[in-house]
């Protein structure tokens, strides 16, 4: 969580792509936002434009370089464009306010782009056809794929602890990353460059383990729950209170349980002027009673409750 949490001030305004493009003009189908175009050759790479309102039926994960592939399509969570695959990556994103387009540099900045986005989001994503190969755990040697096929069925063959020990520190190292990163976000953060700090603390997201389970059975990483967290401030900060809320239910379902925190912290001021604040709290924390007004309403009927008479 922040320590030594800083005054509010104008967020930083600084570009987080160092070549903003000028925005195209997509024509797409208004109902299915289909772009009409030709076909690309066999050897050509082909990329799919679009330009949807919010919110996406997309689903994103980072990939092995960094980058943003789609992982999931589904209309019933928000606009699609049928022609999008799981494996496509994002080339292309919009900036958060304007025609500005910003080359893709990271998971992070597309997280943040598509979020903070006024108005429909345009996107630029190079097809991979349904190749999830991004995805995959990157470096597996013939033994390590070996061993993974021999655990998925019970059976565990030579050299098995040899492959654990190395994936043991592996984790470390990509723990130790994760906490590293988390120091600059959190840096950015105090020098209130809030749009530089949601974009570290995106990709930390990104990188969360998959299959996580720790000493307690918690599916979460400790890291994880405060950036979440994290997180919702700094949308709070920008005045993004629907996506700070988000954030907020994602930290709480994962097990931040600072109620107290949560109900005072400056930093989620505009986040707690929402309509759905309260309710959202009530889900994990049992509600705060205001006695007062419970004495109040009861003392207007004292003389019914046996009340004492004047």
């Amino acid at each position: 969580m922040f320590a030594n949490k800083p005054a509010v001030r104008p967020c930083a305004t600084r570009a987080l792509a160092a070549k903003p493009l000028a925005r195209r003009l997509v024509v797409v189908n208004a109902q299915t936002g289909i772009k009409a175009g030709p076909a690309a050759t066999a050897n050509q790479e082909e990329f799919i434009e679009l330009d949807l309102p919010k919110p996406l039926g997309f689903k994103f994960a980072r990939g092995n370089d960094g980058g943003a592939y789609v992982i999931e399509t589904n209309a019933k969570n928000g606009n699609i464009d049928p022609r999008v695959e799981p494996g496509d990556k994002i080339v292309e994103i919009s900036a958060s306010f304007g025609t500005e387009v910003w080359k893709a540099e990271n998971f992070g900045q597309i997280m943040y782009a598509i979020r903070t986005r006024s108005g429909t989001v345009y996107m630029k994503l190079k097809r991979n056809f349904g190749d999830m190969s991004a995805l995959e755990e990157e470096g597996l040697t013939a033994s390590e794929k070996q061993f993974k096929k021999e655990r998925a069925g019970g059976n565990y063959g030579a050299g098995t602890k040899e492959i654990q020990a190395r994936n043991y520190v592996q984790r470390k190292e990509s723990e130790r990353k994760r906490r590293e990163m988390f120091d600059d976000a959190l840096a950015k953060f105090k020098e209130t460059d809030i749009q530089g700090a949601l974009v570290e603390f995106e990709n930390i997201i990104a990188m969360e383990p998959r299959n996580y389970v720790g000493d307690n059975f918690s599916r979460n990483t400790p890291i994880y729950k405060v950036t979440q967290y994290n997180i919702a401030c700094c949308y709070s900060m920008l005045d993004q209170a629907e996506e700070a809320l988000k954030s907020l239910d994602a930290a709480m379902l994962s097990g931040f349980d600072n109620f107290e925190q949560i109900r005072r912290d400056k930093n989620l001021s505009k986040a707690r002027t929402s309509p759905r604040f309260q309710a959202l709290i009530d889900k994990y924390d049992e509600p705060v009673i205001n006695w007062n007004a419970v004495k109040g309403t009861f003392g207007a009927f004292g003389g019914m409750f046996g009340g004492k008479k004047e």
